[in-house]
């Protein structure tokens, strides 16, 4: 893979954008190991909810089947906390514990790479970026999504998740690197549904990402884009290790295509 191995004109070499999907951001820790065993590494992340929570465990020194470990014993119920709606059916308490407990680095500072994390400020309707402070603060409030959870408070403002207006978050990181992989866990809408809240709220959010990913997508100088991601719903919890799995091999066989036709 020489052609990520270019002089350095730019901050970052190589630059790597998570995106949402919930559960389904564990396909990220598949590809990102794929990449590590070709030696490939980023310099930078930028995520969005489930890339964002992924991004900074990987950032916080996990490795990606470390990261894929801790999501194996979790259901919905176990990360989500019924409450009365004051702005969304679930509080996200047990989540923020969870992270708070697995996470070492507290802030962007303390982590071993840059990570810049999208959410949307939901006061003002406007996608903003996180990379310094409060660590946790910011991947809640990127992993807000409207209805479902009350929107994360920061300094008197009301955020929701990322993928609200920025799902796949390349041009974050876009000018300030040589190359950006991207990496989406989202990549089509599922021909047929389930009924049930979650998963009409999984339908909807997939439309919206359809929406507003493809010219993050037309940024990336390698796109990673699971197409079988599509047979999954964002809070199927229990196929986690799938996930995971898929995003491995897919970016394993992709990897190896490229090598056989640049001939590096």
């Amino acid at each position: 893979m020489n052609q990520f191995k270019l002089f350095k004109s730019k901050p970052y070499q190589i630059g790597i954008a998570l995106s949402g999907g919930g559960i389904k951001g564990l396909c990220h820790a598949g590809a990102l190991k794929a990449l590590e065993e070709q030696g490939i590494r980023a310099d930078i992340f930028s995520g969005v909810s489930a890339g964002a929570v992924v991004g900074a465990l990987y950032g916080d020194g996990y490795s990606p089947d470390e990261i894929a470990k801790l999501f194996e014993d979790f259901s919905f119920r176990q990360l989500a906390k019924i409450h009365i709606p004051d702005g969304g059916f679930f509080k996200m308490d047990v989540f923020h514990d969870f992270l708070n407990r697995k996470l070492r680095a507290k802030t962007f500072e303390e982590l071993k790479m840059p990570l810049r994390i999208v959410a949307t400020n939901f006061d003002k309707g406007e996608s903003v970026t996180f990379s310094s402070g409060n660590l946790i603060d910011a991947i809640i409030a990127s992993c807000s999504i409207p209805i479902l959870y009350s929107p994360k408070i920061i300094d008197g403002v009301h955020y929701v998740d990322g993928g609200v207006l920025q799902n796949f978050p390349v041009t974050t990181i876009r000018n300030d690197c040589e190359k950006v992989i991207g990496i989406n866990a989202s990549p089509q809408v599922n021909a047929s549904y389930k009924p049930g809240i979650l998963n009409v709220a999984s339908r909807t959010y997939h439309f919206m990402f359809k929406a507003n990913i493809s010219y993050d997508k037309e940024l990336c100088d390698l796109l990673i884009e699971p197409v079988d991601m599509g047979n999954y719903y964002m809070f199927d919890i229990d196929k986690g290790r799938e996930i995971f799995e898929l995003g491995y091999r897919t970016t394993k066989q992709l990897l190896l295509n490229k090598l056989d036709t640049s001939g590096v």
